[in-house]
C-alpha cells in the first residue's frame, strides 16, 4: 500500500486528508486513481519526504505527498 497524503488546499479538494492506495509502478500510475483525478497538473509531487515527477519508482510502503505550488515574496 501507498500512504498518500495531501496538504493545503488540496485536502479540501481531494477531500482527504491520508488516503491509502494500492502500490503502483510509478507516481504517474498511481495518480490515475480517479480519487485523485481533480489535482491539478502543477501540483507539487513527493515520496518519501523528497520532491519527485511522475516517472518516480514506487514500492509498497512509500508515502506521496501532494502539495499546492507556493510562491512568496
Amino acid at each position: 500500500m501507498i500512504m498518500v497524503k495531501a496538504f493545503a488546499r488540496y485536502r479540501a479538494l481531494l477531500g482527504f486528508s491520508e488516503l491509502e492506495l494500492p502500490a503502483a509502478p510509478t507516481l504517474g500510475d498511481l495518480l490515475l486513481d480517479a480519487r485523485l483525478a481533480p489535482l491539478p497538473p502543477e501540483a507539487l509531487l513527493a515520496v518519501n519526504q523528497s520532491f519527485a515527477d511522475r516517472a518516480t519508482a514506487l514500492a509498497d510502503g512509500d508515502e506521496v505527498a501532494l502539495m499546492p505550488p507556493v510562491s512568496g515574496g
